[in-house]
Formats: C-alpha cells, structure tokens, sequence
C-alpha cells in the first residue's frame, strides 16, 4: 500500500525530522515548528500521533520519550506529491507541469541550465 500524501502540516514535522536526520521527541519537534510560527506542544502530538497511524512516521515508544523518525526519505514523498499534482493538475503530463513552471518565471538562468543538464542526462539514461 502506497503511503498517503502528506498535509501542509505534516510536511513542516516532516522536514524538522528530515533535517535532523535522527528520531526525535515531541519537544524537539515543538520547538523547531515554534521557531518558525508559535504551535502548541499538544498539536504537535496529536499530528505526529496522526501521522503515525497514517504511515508517515515511526513511533519508537520503547523510551519514556518517545521518539518519532520519517518513514520515507525526502526526496521520495516528494515524488509522490509530484505524481499526484501532475495527475490532478496537468492530467498526467510532465510537459504541461514543466511549462506552468516556466510560463511563471519562477526558474532563475542558473536552474534552467540545471534543468537543461538533468534533461540531457534523462535521455542519456533512456538511450543506454
């Protein structure tokens, strides 16, 4: 079974715990969201309790504080988001989703040459 789309809510515990890169306690999680916009202690065990139920972190209780850790790495919630942005919004084209991108000018000269790169290594890929 696929792991559901996080929140916006979820997303931010989840960047905290990808940032750290080890598990962590409700607190240490409370207190790097409250740095950013002022969260309650209880909120932010009631999403992490949430999203343990849903799949989206590990609940390590073996310790009095219990420590949470992301199930899945970054880059691969990221892609599940990609999927199912480009399948709602652009019906499914890469294409379509590139151009909104690029129509928007959001892509400085350095990224674009970066995108360029990462395009040219698609095709390498494709064609060996």
């Amino acid at each position: 079974m696929a792991t559901p789309n996080p929140t916006e809510g979820e997303l931010a515990i989840l960047r905290v715990l990808w940032s750290r890169k080890t598990p962590m306690t409700v607190r240490e999680v409370h207190a790097e969201l409250s740095k950013a916009k002022d969260t309650a202690y209880t909120t932010v065990l009631k999403m992490l309790t949430i999203m343990a139920d849903k799949g989206l972190v590990r609940r390590d209780d073996s310790e009095r504080s219990h420590t949470y850790a992301a199930v899945d790495a970054e880059p691969v919630v990221q892609g599940s988001l990609l999927k199912d942005l480009m399948r709602k919004a652009f019906s499914g084209s890469a294409l379509t989703l590139v151009q909104r991108a690029l129509d928007d000018d959001v892509a400085t000269p350095e990224e674009l040459d970066q995108m360029a790169r990462l395009i040219a290594q698609a095709k390498a890929k494709r064609k060996g």
